[in-house]
């Protein structure tokens, strides 16, 4: 991996990762490497999404729905799994065996160079607390990374207001809201999260999360 911060999203909590909205174009970057062995080759593929349960890549291939498959992440790990969906350009594979996405976070830590070592994204569902001015909304966090944090809710406030976001277990530092559309926003933070205070907060936070969070408010 190079010296620029992936724009894979890791998703934690036992849920597939495959896209629920259409916001897949405000996440753009450079995504981790890896490679998928079908029918005897093996193609290089961009990693998009991953977690416990499958993995969703980019590759110009369509195999059939059901193939079974090899992924090859890049950290040389490799898991077999079967085709579940494809479209433009991407695929996603159900796991025959679940993974531990937390060691694989961990992983794309320590392959970045230890100055400049930044948390990627995780995309995660857990309520919190937007604070605008003196007025405290329930929302929840979707994503997170150490520079910003996606929210949804039903009340959120335009872009260029300056927000504080409350949840227990992680000190968020106040951020701008940068972009809303809908139900979701995106929050620039002032100061970066560092990579240890979000490991240790998403080992926790994932086993309090449920997926179905939303649908119960």
């Amino acid at each position: 991996m190079g010296e620029t911060a992936s724009a894979t999203t890791f998703v934690v909590g036992d849920r597939l990762p495959w896209p629920d909205d259409g916001l897949a174009s405000e996440f753009k970057g450079t995504f981790e490497t890896g490679a998928i062995h079908h029918g005897g080759s093996r193609r290089e593929c961009s990693i998009r999404k991953i977690s416990a349960l499958g993995v969703m890549v980019g590759i110009d291939i369509s195999p059939a729905l059901g193939d079974q498959v090899a992924i090859e992440l890049g950290t040389g790990q490799r898991s077999s799994g079967k085709v579940a969906w494809t479209g433009r350009s991407e695929l996603g594979i159900r796991f025959d065996d679940s993974v531990d996405v937390v060691a694989l976070i961990n992983r794309n830590l320590v392959s970045q160079p230890a100055e400049r070592r930044e948390m990627p994204r995780i995309e995660i569902r857990c309520p919190c607390y937007l604070k605008c001015g003196g007025k405290l909304m329930l929302a929840a966090i979707r994503n997170i990374s150490s520079k910003g944090v996606q929210l949804e809710s039903d009340e959120l406030p335009e872009p260029g207001t300056y927000v504080t976001v409350l949840v227990e277990g992680l000190n968020v530092p106040g951020g701008e809201v940068v972009w809303r559309r809908d139900r979701l926003a995106g929050i620039e933070l002032m100061e970066e999260l560092s990579w240890s205070s979000i490991v240790s907060w998403v080992r926790v936070a994932v086993r309090q999360t449920s997926p179905d969070l939303l649908s119960q408010r």
